[in-house]
């Protein structure tokens, strides 16, 4: 296995092109399809990659990861989906929601290819859809953020308006609200559409960040993609806290210096669900349908990888708590705010 993973070690990291790799011979695997941000993102996309990279390291094949482009059409994202079928990718998965219309065209014309895409449901028999329960991380996170607070104000920033991340906010808001009432959420979006930014521009969630500890916000939480970034940078500057997602950020090489300032990240295994659907087509039983990581089967949670995380007085335990009330049923989470 040894041998063979050094033989492909000229595999892609990137690019824009999907001929990069070339065809040395190995058999090819896994492929990703980044949606905007893409790898660097400390978040979402890097998530993908850190699957992709321990499905190459076990299977020993060929992989390959593509970048997306500058305001690029669903006629794009098609073409790149196909390409990666065409040239013998097996799976081919779409990083992010916006790949939808594309997968479900792109499927039905390579039946024999299983394809996956990441927080959306695409219907086709050769289709795994990979979605999680984000209001019961962000629930989580909302309670951290209620037992954390001093100010009794606290800050969600959302990269785009859409329903996706609407559940971020609503989870956020209720464990909030169910933890302590007398705190105030200031809920704010970077944009409309994705096409304006709203996943990629640190500047964007740096200046939304600083506008809410104007406002008193002592805690942010962020579902911005590479915006989330100016968040956190935000938070560190005036010494208040933020809170990290998908990714457990404050383990996150790029925001090391910012890391004593997030409390906390809510997770999603994204990694663990890029690689599941690996190992599947590998052991010849692809998955298909709809699969949903929660937090009764550990696909989303909350990081304490942060000491300071343990030193916020009832903080632990009222997690605990939460945490419990939602995987028996007893919480029940909104998915819109």
């Amino acid at each position: 296995m040894g041998a063979a993973s050094l033989a492909l070690a000229a595999t892609a990291c990137g690019g824009t092109s999907s001929e990069d790799g070339g065809d040395d011979g190995g058999d090819k695997g896994l492929a990703l399809a980044y949606d905007i941000g893409g790898r660097g993102d400390q978040s979402f996309n890097d998530a993908a990659f850190a699957g992709l990279e321990q499905a190459k390291k076990e299977f020993g094949y060929q992989t390959q990861d593509i970048e997306p482009t500058e305001g690029e059409t669903d006629a794009d994202k098609e073409q790149r989906l196909a390409s990666l079928a065409k040239q013998g990718y097996d799976p081919v998965i779409g990083v992010g929601f916006a790949y939808g219309p594309a997968m479900k065209a792109v499927a039905a014309k390579y039946p024999d290819t299983t394809f996956g895409i990441v927080d959306s449901v695409v219907e086709g028999k050769n289709v795994a859809s990979l979605v999680f329960a984000e209001n019961e991380a962000s629930y989580l996170a909302g309670v951290a953020a209620a037992k954390a607070t001093k100010t009794k104000v606290v800050g969600f920033v959302g990269g785009v308006d859409v329903p996706l991340i609407h559940k971020f906010q609503a989870g956020y808001e209720q464990g909030v609200k169910d933890t302590d009432p007398k705190v105030k959420v200031i809920p704010q979006y970077l944009t409309q559409t994705a096409e304006e930014g709203g996943f990629s521009s640190p500047d964007k969630g740096k200046a939304a960040a600083e506008g809410q500890i104007e406002k008193k916000a002592d805690v942010v939480y962020q579902a911005a993609g590479l915006s989330g970034q100016g968040v956190i940078e935000a938070a560190a500057t005036a010494g208040v806290w933020a809170i990290g997602v998908d990714s457990d950020q404050y383990r996150q090489e790029a925001l090391a210096k910012y890391k004593d300032h997030i409390l906390t990240s809510a997770l999603k295994d994204i990694d663990g669900a890029v690689y599941a659907l690996a190992k599947s087509v590998e052991d010849g039983k692809p998955l298909s349908g709809t699969h949903t990581f929660d937090l009764k089967s550990d696909g989303v949670g909350l990081s304490d990888s942060n000491p300071k995380y343990a030193e916020v007085a009832g903080l632990k335990d009222a997690v605990a708590k939460a945490k419990a009330g939602i995987i028996d049923g007893s919480i029940k989470v909104r998915s819109e705010p």
